[in-house]
């Protein structure tokens, strides 16, 4: 058997036992050092909002879990999902539904961003989340809210100490990307 063939069957195997294991209980341990982390954003941040934005963070996570039918690593899964064998579960499918929920909260000491990471990169894909901070901060002051990451376990970091990814405002980004459409339709032949 050739080397290649062997990484590859490794690899596969690797595969198959991270898409049988389901991802772990949230213990409420993981709730408080959240809640905690987003109460030291600031002294005027308000406690029972910090509490109740980590526990919807971990919560809602595991309904999307759910909803999403994640049974495989990230990557599978957004195969399955651009294959229509799944519902949602891409990416910016997280970031989008956990803005949304936690903007129902109304949240008065809390803002909620986005960002998308890999936007310039060829190499990588672009990936997206939502990103909580103190109301009136920017994003790169907030905590990073991603579920996808991890296949459905949420990690959360604050964003300058997430140096997997260079977080860039999702709002530059699609600006860019459309001044990028444009400039391509005006140099089209025919325009």
């Amino acid at each position: 058997m050739t080397r290649a063939l062997t990484f590859v069957l490794a690899l596969l195997s690797v595969l198959a036992i991270a898409a049988c294991s389901a991802p772990p209980r949230t213990t409420g341990d993981e709730v408080q050092r959240l809640a905690a982390e987003i109460r030291s954003l600031g002294p005027d941040i308000d406690p029972e909002e910090a509490d109740r934005a980590a526990r919807i963070a971990y919560s809602y996570t595991a309904q999307l879990v759910q909803e999403y039918e994640i049974t495989d690593p990230p990557l599978i899964h957004n195969a399955k999902v651009n294959k229509g064998l799944r519902p949602r579960g891409l990416c910016w499918h997280w970031a989008e539904d956990i803005e949304r929920r936690l903007k129902q909260e109304d949240f008065e000491t809390l803002e909620l961003h986005r960002a998308i990471a890999n936007a310039d990169n060829p190499i990588r894909i672009d990936h997206s989340t939502a990103i909580i901070s103190r109301k009136g901060e920017t994003m790169y002051d907030g905590v990073v809210l991603d579920p996808w990451r991890y296949g459905g376990v949420l990690y959360w970091s604050p964003l300058l100490e997430d140096t997997r990814y260079e977080w860039v405002p999702r709002e530059v980004v699609l600006e860019k990307r459309r001044l990028e459409q444009v400039a391509r339709l005006k140099l089209a032949p025919g325009s």
